[in-house]
C-alpha cells in the first residue's frame, strides 16, 4: 500500500493552519518557512531598526501561535490575521516605552530598482532619496505611515490593509491618499533628479 504524502508547498496558508490545528507540525513547519523573514523586516521597520527586537518579536510571535493555533479563525485570511497579531505587539510595546522613539522606516534593498549602468550621481541621487524617505515618513501620523508602510513595503492589498488595521477600506484609501500626496509633495525636489 502507497501512502500519500502531503507536499506542503502547494497549499494555501489557511490550509495550512487547519492542518496544524488538528495536529500536523509539518504544516506549521511551512507557515514559519514562509513568513518569518517577512515578519522580522516587519518588526524591524516598526520597531526602532532593531534587528534584535525584530528577531525575539518574530518569536514571540510564532511561540503565541503555536500555544495557541486556535486563535486563529480559519475563515479569515491567514496573512492579514497574522499582520494583526504584529501590529498589536508593536501597539503594545509602544506603550511599554511609554515615550516611543522615532520611528525609522528603511526602504528595502529590493526595493529600489538597480540599473546595471547607473552613473554614481545617479546612485547618490538614490541615497539621498531613500534617506530623505525615510524622514518624511518619520514625520507621518502612526496612522497614515502604517497604511502606507502595509501597502508600499509589506505589499498588502487595501482589502488586507483594512482587515490587519480593523478599519473599513474607504478609510484605508483615504489615509494612503493623504500619506501620498504628503510624501509627493514633500520629496518634489527629487522628480526631476530621478527620472
Amino acid at each position: 500500500m502507497r501512502l500519500f504524502k502531503k507536499d506542503y508547498a502547494t497549499y494555501e496558508d489557511e490550509d495550512l493552519m487547519r492542518f496544524f490545528i488538528k495536529g500536523d507540525r509539518k504544516a506549521f513547519e511551512q507557515i514559519y518557512d514562509r513568513y518569518e523573514n517577512f515578519m522580522i523586516n516587519f518588526f524591524y521597520r516598526k520597531l526602532w531598526s532593531d534587528r534584535e527586537k525584530a528577531e525575539d518579536f518574530t518569536h514571540d510571535l510564532f511561540t503565541k501561535i503555536i500555544d495557541k493555533p486556535t486563535a486563529y479563525d480559519p475563515s479569515r485570511s491567514f496573512k492579514t490575521w497574522l499582520f494583526s497579531v504584529a501590529n498589536n505587539m508593536c501597539k503594545n510595546e509602544y506603550k511599554k516605552q511609554e515615550v516611543r522613539k522615532p520611528t525609522r522606516y528603511e526602504i528595502p534593498e529590493d526595493g529600489l530598482v538597480r540599473d546595471e549602468q547607473d552613473q554614481p550621481d545617479r546612485e547618490v541621487d538614490k541615497n539621498n532619496f531613500k534617506e530623505q524617505l525615510n524622514k518624511e515618513l518619520a514625520k507621518l501620523n502612526e496612522i497614515h505611515r502604517d497604511v502606507f508602510m502595509l501597502r508600499h513595503f509589506e505589499g498588502l492589498s487595501l482589502i488586507e490593509i483594512a482587515e490587519t488595521l480593523g478599519i473599513n477600506e474607504g478609510t484605508v484609501k483615504s489615509r494612503l491618499h493623504l500619506a501620498t500626496k504628503t510624501l509627493a509633495s514633500n520629496l518634489a525636489v527629487f522628480r526631476e533628479t530621478m527620472v
